[in-house]
This record gives structure tokens, C-alpha cells and sequence, in this order.
């Protein structure tokens, strides 16, 4: 199988339609937020663990789906079709699109939430902009996208902030090929930047001005993970591959993985409160957990498995 497969689900993933308090800042309790699913997630535009929610939360194209303790959960309300999700340890990031019955903007702008989803803080651009490409470092909360066309505060093109979007600074974003499918930003220092694109995997060291790549030609590279010591990333040349590259020594490690048959890797996840769980979710809406030396399948096509 050619590598050049698995670009259509991927580039088809990300592209699907679907700072003052947000008119969705109603707060519920957790019983009545999150009940237990068991039913198809479809069209998943993120994926990541919230350490104060002790969670594996999935945004989805109508909401949140969350993985804890072994049980599936979905959220109640604000079922928004997020794109650009970034997890973080106190809640998440997200760009997107209003869901049913919604009183937000079209495009959703950025918004931010510090409880799990049951709330949302508008943090610009609603209205104006759906960023599909955004990363957000889990720690320190600095920003990095790619703006598509011109909005109220920027032009097209790449930008960095480091104070919640009150600023933003331009980047030249210098080496990166047109098709770029995923960013991903350390969690606490900002000048590092990774990019997963049509050819292959980029390391920037100087908050996106520039990027050089990590990877030979021939392989699309199709996900990219942060956590403080290492650089996961995946690729796709006759097969997924998944790598753990160290950040000071420039080691590359190679993650066994499950039966992936032209199949390749979208989002990578690692639990901060077990850094042995590391999650991968695939183009084929599969999602598997590394835990107890084996990869647990937890998504099989999209349905759940409890």
C-alpha cells in the first residue's frame, strides 16, 4: 500500500465543516454534564488527556466524548463540532463551529474552557476565523496557528503568542511545505514546535520561524506529541509507524505498534498522572491504550468498546 493512501482520510478529517465570558458559561454538575455512552464517534478533531479532569477527553464533531477508568462518558451540552482542539492540564482550547441550538458565532473563533467543557470563555475572532491548524502548550498555555486568511487582528500566515492570544507575533514558519496536517507545541517552552505534513515531520527550535525536517523522504507524516523530554511522532510510508524522538540527544526510538493495516495514526496522547499510557487514535477510527505492555483497543471503527 503507497503511502500517498493515507493523505485523503486525514486531509478529510481536518477539513470537515461541521476575552469576556462565552453566552454558553451555564455550568452543570458533573452528573449531569457527562453520562455514560455507548454508541459511534465520528469525526474526531483532537484527542487528549486533562489532567485536572483525570480524563481522555475526544472532541468530536458534535461534542465532547470522554474516556475514564475504563468507561466511556459523553458531555450533555455545547455539542460544537471543535476543531484546532488542544488539551491542556487545566481544561482545553478549541476553535470550530456552534452546534445545535448554540448562540455562539459562526466560526466559534478560540475559546477556552477551565472545567472539563461545561463552560466557555470567548478568547476572539468569532465569527471571523475557524483555525483547524493550532497548538497550545499544555503547561505554559502559549499559542501557535496558522491563520487561513485575513481576520480583524492578523493576515494568512503563521503566528505565536505567549499571552493567551492578547498578542500575537508573526512567524515566517520558514521550511514548511503547503500541506501541513498537524501542529504540536512543547508544553513548557515555545520554542519548539513540530509539524506533521504531506512530507513528512519538522522540528522547529525558534517558535516557528523556521523548520527543519526529522524525517526521510518518502513518508507523510501524520501526527506529533510534545511531553517534556520527547517528541512523539508518527508517520506513514508503507505502513504507520510511530516514533519517540528525545529531544536532547536527537535519539529516535521506534513504538511497537497494534495491527494497523493500511491504517496510520492521527492524534497521539500521553496521560500525565501514568506516563505509561500513551494513546493513539487512526484514520480508521480506531483508538488504542498502551497500558500493562499491551495496546488495549478502546475504539474499534469508531464504536466504543468498554
Amino acid at each position: 500500500m503507497k503511502a500517498r493512501w493515507i493523505l485523503t482520510p486525514i486531509m478529510t478529517g481536518l477539513l470537515l465543516v461541521g476575552c469576556a465570558q462565552s453566552e454558553e458559561s451555564t455550568t452543570s454538575n458533573s452528573e449531569d454534564f457527562e453520562v455514560a455512552f455507548d454508541g459511534n464517534i465520528e469525526h474526531v478533531h483532537g484527542m487528549g488527556y486533562i489532567e485536572n479532569e483525570e480524563g481522555l477527553y475526544l472532541a468530536s464533531h458534535n461534542g465532547l466524548r470522554i474516556y475514564r477508568d475504563g468507561q466511556w462518558l459523553e458531555a450533555t451540552e455545547h455539542a460544537n463540532d471543535y476543531m484546532g482542539f488542544n488539551a491542556v492540564a487545566d481544561g482545553f482550547y478549541t476553535s470550530g463551529h456552534p452546534g445545535p441550538g448554540s448562540m455562539m458565532q459562526n466560526p466559534i473563533g478560540i475559546q477556552r474552557s477551565k472545567d472539563g467543557g461545561r463552560s466557555l470563555d470567548h478568547m476572539g475572532f468569532e465569527g471571523e476565523t475557524d483555525f483547524h491548524h493550532m497548538a497550545v502548550g499544555y503547561r505554559n498555555h502559549h499559542m501557535f496557528v496558522m491563520n487561513p486568511q485575513e481576520n480583524s487582528q492578523m493576515g494568512p500566515g503563521y503566528f505565536h503568542s505567549e499571552n493567551e492570544g492578547e498578542e500575537w507575533q508573526q512567524v515566517s514558519g520558514s521550511g514548511l511545505p503547503s500541506e501541513v496536517s498537524a501542529f504540536a507545541i512543547h508544553p513548557s517552552d515555545s520554542q519548539l514546535i513540530a509539524a506533521a505534513s504531506t512530507e513528512g515531520v519538522f522540528l522547529s527550535e525558534d517558535g516557528g520561524d523556521s523548520f527543519s525536517p526529522l524525517t526521510e523522504d518518502g513518508v507523510f507524516g501524520t501526527a506529533v506529541f510534545f511531553n517534556e523530554e520527547s517528541l512523539y511522532f508518527a508517520t506513514y510510508g508503507t505502513q504507520a509507524e510511530l516514533i519517540n524522538y528525545t529531544l536532547e540527544t536527537g535519539n529516535e526510538q521506534s513504538i511497537d505498534l497494534p495491527d494497523l493495516p493500511e491504517d496510520g495514526i492521527l492524534y497521539i496522547a500521553q496521560n500525565p498522572l501514568q506516563k505509561e499510557q500513551l494513546t493513539i487514535y487512526t484514520a480508521a477510527g480506531h483508538a488504542f491504550i498502551f497500558e500493562d505492555d499491551n495496546w488495549k483497543q478502546i475504539l474499534n471503527a469508531g464504536q466504543v468498546e468498554q
